[in-house]
């Protein structure tokens, strides 16, 4: 299956709630590669790539979030793959 890359911006209650952490559980769990962080807006920014079927699963993960996490809105753009095979959690900027 061909792979995708995506860059997710989660908006609502997902700060504090573990959401960065969970987020990364599940795209470890999925195989993944890239990274989440907090923004200083308050949103969670994900990069995520692998399978395309794998990032789907990512992608429903972060529109239902985690228990007691409320989520807005998730805005998603696609981005050309670039073979990353890392995941990493950043701080933030």
């Amino acid at each position: 299956m061909a792979p995708r890359r995506i860059q997710v911006l989660i908006s609502g209650r997902v700060q504090g709630v573990f959401f960065r952490q969970t987020a990364l559980e599940e795209a470890l769990r999925l195989g993944l590669g890239g990274w989440v962080r907090n923004r200083l807006d308050g949103r969670v920014e994900a990069h995520a790539e692998g399978p395309a079927e794998a990032v789907a699963a990512f992608l429903d993960f972060c529109r239902r979030g985690p228990e007691r996490a409320r989520v807005d809105e998730v805005l998603v753009a696609e981005q050309v793959p670039r073979g990353e095979t890392m995941f990493r959690v950043e701080t933030s900027r």
